[in-house]
């Protein structure tokens, strides 16, 4: 059988029964558009995936420049449920 010590890749295909999920790749979400809690305009901003499965850090509004409170939250598959609110 080839595997990766073979140098073949291995079979990642999401839709292989055999295959449990601990095996399957999940791609986070890397940004969100957010709408500023001061002046409402919306904005995209950058995630970072590697802060962990919950977050929560003060990032200034890149159009009237006050601070939000940003909080993160991923799903088991990748998703990010994003908030700001007055810091």
């Amino acid at each position: 059988m080839n595997g990766p010590e073979d140098g073949d890749p291995v079979d990642n295909d999401p839709g292989d029964p055999d295959q449990d999920d601990s095996q399957r790749d999940v791609v986070l979400d890397t940004e969100a558009e957010v709408a500023c809690p001061y002046c409402g305009e919306t904005a995209v901003i950058g995630l970072d995936p590697g802060g962990g499965a919950a977050q929560e850090y003060v990032e200034d509004c890149p159009v009237c420049c006050r601070p939000w409170r940003v909080r993160v939250r991923y799903d088991e598959d990748g998703a990010a449920e994003v908030w700001v609110e007055q810091s």
